[in-house]
């Protein structure tokens, strides 16, 4: 069967259905899906349908994947895309996943110096602008297990995914139109500088440092925050948070940022 003729198969035929049973374990299986409301689950169980059948699953590292694994991950990942559609998960097709940490080889270039080095990192997570998501199994299971503790490595990665939609990992995604480019260009460069600020201090910071890296991690450490816990984002970054609820929509997340709110 030709290349093309197999894409246009999968355009036009039907997802597989994911069963009642299925389903029903999984948002069993993480407090993080039972807070949707029902028309969210409804519509996320649908995003899951197309995902497993345009994504391939991939074990490495001598990890086993079984079918209910691969259904979190993908209900993970269409987390982000609920509101958004389908179609900013395009351009790329495999989810690689480890057993644990994996190591990669990094190659460094020093712009003023011109000196190149090489060294090993241990990951959790990665997304290549137009290759795979590559996930840590025992990080991914234990983001289900405490979905509310900040961290969520699929949706960090999902957020790249999102971020480089664009053609470039800068921490601006695709934009709908009711959020200006400028708007968020503003908020979110006004508020990484400040954050960087802070951790080049050594202050003690309610987001994780990392985000100080670079502008497109300060998105998807956000991110991590605005699905996992809320309420600390907006004490954090309020302005921030206000325009990641606009970006991702969803009624659960903007109730938590009333409910800080009317805190203060």
């Amino acid at each position: 069967m030709t290349s093309w003729f197999r894409r246009l198969r999968e355009t036009f035929a039907p997802p597989p259905r994911i069963g009642d049973a299925d389903w029903d374990d999984l948002v069993a299986r993480s407090a993080l899906f039972g807070r949707l409301a029902a028309s969210e689950r409804g519509a996320l169980r649908a995003l899951c349908e197309r995902f497993l059948a345009s994504k391939t699953f991939s074990a490495a590292g001598g990890h086993e994947l079984v079918a209910a694994d691969c259904l979190a991950i993908a209900a993970l990942a269409c987390l982000p895309v609920l509101h958004l559609g389908f179609d900013h998960l395009s351009g790329w097709r495999e989810v690689v996943v480890y057993p644990g940490e994996f190591r990669v080889r990094r190659e460094h270039h020093d712009e003023r110096s011109g000196v190149v080095t090489e060294g090993d990192d241990d990951l959790i997570g990665e997304a290549w602008e137009r290759g795979p998501v590559i996930l840590s199994w025992a990080d991914v299971a234990t983001d289900l297990e405490h979905p509310f503790d900040g961290f969520n490595v699929v949706v960090h990665e999902i957020a790249h995914k999102l971020d480089a939609l664009d053609g470039a990992m800068n921490g601006t995604p695709r934009l709908p139109a009711a959020i200006p480019r400028r708007e968020w260009i503003d908020t979110m460069q006004g508020a990484w500088d400040a954050f960087v600020r802070e951790v080049d201090r050594g202050r003690e910071t309610l987001i994780d440092p990392y985000a100080a890296e670079s502008p497109d991690e300060y998105f998807a450490v956000l991110s991590e925050l605005h699905f996992s816990d809320p309420a600390t984002l907006v004490r954090a970054e309020p302005a921030v948070a206000g325009l990641l609820a606009r970006f991702y929509g969803g009624s659960a997340d903007a109730t938590s940022v009333a409910a800080v709110r009317s805190d203060r």
